[in-house]
């Protein structure tokens, strides 16, 4: 793990969009195409502000998220709006959005529909993700239903996952498909998830799921 001390947000932000940036354009020099694999949320809105004015080659880009709530668009808990709002727009929205969701009434019943798509664009070439204080990430939460099979070596790419700090069913990566990126950054806030962050690093990858891909993983802080 390298862990990055910033003197404030927004010089962590832009610096991270720029990193992130300069990786996607080296990568799109060495392939046709790309993936860029986000989170949902808040936290990392700015950095998706400042991609989306960035002058690429968006339309070789493969946009997913890391996970998703199993809530249609309209929902203001719908990670998919928010990224249509925040960085598919601007330079980037010809970017190619690859769905984690579909109409259906529960993940389950969506998950053969979408794993190609998503399988499809594996290895991941660049990973953005965010960790809660429960050290979670993705929908990889201490506690889930499916945690023990999400951290495994032999997960498939997508699961649904059920947790009980998580209000609704959510659609997650698994870990392999996480530790697929080449390059990882996390992304946290807060002297409260730096303490979390370095409790993880103590625990088992079942209490601390986040633990999973720290190894080759660039953490960005800043209080």
């Amino acid at each position: 793990m390298k862990f990055i001390e910033y003197p404030d947000r927004d010089v962590m932000l832009l610096d991270l969009a720029n990193k992130i940036a300069g990786e996607l354009r080296m990568g799109l020099e060495a392939q046709e195409r790309v993936s860029f694999c986000v989170p949902g949320g808040t936290t990392p809105g700015p950095v998706f502000d400042t991609l989306s004015a960035v002058s690429l080659d968006w339309d070789r880009v493969d946009v997913l998220l890391n996970d998703e709530r199993w809530v249609p668009e309209s929902s203001e808990r719908s990670n998919t709006a928010l990224l249509k709002r925040r960085l598919l727009v601007g330079k980037a929205a010809d970017a190619h959005l690859v769905p984690l969701y579909r109409d259906v009434p529960t993940p389950e019943e969506g998950l053969d529909a979408l794993m190609p798509a998503i399988e499809a664009v594996l290895p991941l070439n660049v990973l953005l993700l965010g960790m809660g204080a429960d050290m979670h990430t993705a929908s990889l939460f201490p506690g889930a239903d499916q945690l023990e099979l999400g951290l495994s070596d032999e997960a498939p790419t997508l699961l649904a996952m059920r947790a009980p700090g998580a209000p609704e069913p959510r659609i997650t990566l698994s870990a392999k498909a996480l530790k697929s990126a080449i390059s990882t950054h996390i992304l946290i806030t807060g002297a409260e998830k730096r303490a979390a962050l370095e409790r993880a690093q103590e625990l088992d990858e079942l209490d601390a799921p986040v633990k999973a891909v720290l190894s080759q993983a660039t953490v960005h802080w800043a209080e």
